[in-house]
């Protein structure tokens, strides 16, 4: 390389270096110009913070509030509105929608003297005062009171249904009188025709009847008859015995339970029996049979009876006497 080459090469040299020099300086001259401004600007901000109007305590709390508590604040006040809207929207559905009508003085006087349609189906008529109907009222549908009704005259109604207790000072049932519960009666009870009852009657006091027909009577205490005892029934069948003899009769006169027998005997009648008599109703069992001699004559043969569910036969363990009239009564008892 020629010397005036690198001359002119180390001219070049030195000028880049005074270039990046002075472009050095120049932006250490801008930062220090920037930073200086920047303080400045600092200084203005704070005097000019310092210098305005002093915060409220309130204003302070707001301003660090955090932006999730006031979000979580939103979603309560709009859940309350919610709340609150439904709610009041229920309460309107709850209210009765069918309109009031009110009667004038005016409007009473014309009902009293004319035919009038007041109001529509969907409304409700409301009379604050008492009410007096001279003529008949006819109700088409049903009617519901919601307090006591008391009826001056009779009351016909094709059927009645009372679910609470009730009180009638008079009551008359021209036909069927049905209770599915229990029935107390405190006074008395006075029934024109028959009384029939499926189940048990338990009487606290006495009862009175001019005649009591039962199938099956049971006692549990004392019978105390003040009259006498009349013993009805259909009258036995009979069969004559070897006792009476030859052309001996016998007749039968009462029932199962009591009766008379009356013998005639004939020529040579024999020890034996003078007749057995059929009950027209078999005992359940062997009964008692109680035979009582009518005279001296039917106490004198020795008589005897045998018995059984379906008979009884009167005996005589001597000869009786022949030609001979006499009797026995017989009560028979289970």
């Amino acid at each position: 390389m020629s010397d005036e080459d690198k001359k002119s090469e180390g001219a070049s040299a030195e000028s880049n270096s005074l270039e990046s020099s002075d472009a050095s300086s120049s932006l250490e001259s801008t930062n220090e110009s920037t930073i200086q401004n920047a303080t400045s600007t600092g200084k203005i901000v704070e005097s000019a913070v310092e210098s305005g109007p002093k915060r409220s305590f309130v204003q302070k709390i707001i301003s660090r509030m955090n932006v999730y508590l006031l979000l979580f604040l939103f979603l309560l006040v709009l859940a309350g509105g919610i709340i609150l809207v439904t709610y009041l929207a229920s309460k309107k559905t709850e209210k009765n929608t069918v309109k009031t009508q009110s009667l004038s003085q005016d409007t009473l006087k014309q009902l009293a003297t004319t035919d009038v349609t007041v109001g529509q189906p969907k409304q409700v008529l409301s009379v604050q005062s008492n009410a007096v109907f001279a003529g008949k009222v006819l109700i088409r549908d049903s009617l519901e009171v919601a307090g006591p009704i008391q009826v001056g005259g009779s009351l016909t109604v094709p059927g009645i249904t009372v679910s609470g207790n009730s009180i009638f000072e008079q009551l008359q049932i021209n036909k069927n009188l049905g209770v599915q519960g229990d029935a107390s009666i405190q006074g008395q009870l006075a029934v024109q025709k028959g009384l029939t009852v499926a189940g048990g009657a338990t009487f606290g006091g006495s009862v009175s009847a001019p005649a009591l027909a039962v199938n099956t009577l049971q006692l549990n205490g004392s019978l105390t008859l003040t009259k006498h005892i009349i013993i009805g029934g259909a009258t036995p069948s009979r069969e004559n015995g070897s006792a009476l003899g030859g052309g001996g009769t016998v007749a039968v006169s009462g029932s199962d339970t009591a009766g008379s027998i009356n013998i005639n005997t004939g020529v040579s009648p024999s020890a034996g029996c003078f007749v057995k008599i059929n009950f027209s109703q078999k005992y359940n069992a062997t009964p008692n049979v109680i035979a009582t001699p009518i005279g001296a004559s039917a106490a004198l043969i020795g008589y005897y009876v045998t018995r059984s569910s379906a008979d009884f036969s009167l005996c005589a363990a001597n000869n009786p006497p022949a030609n001979a009239s006499f009797g026995f009564d017989y009560f028979i008892v289970e």
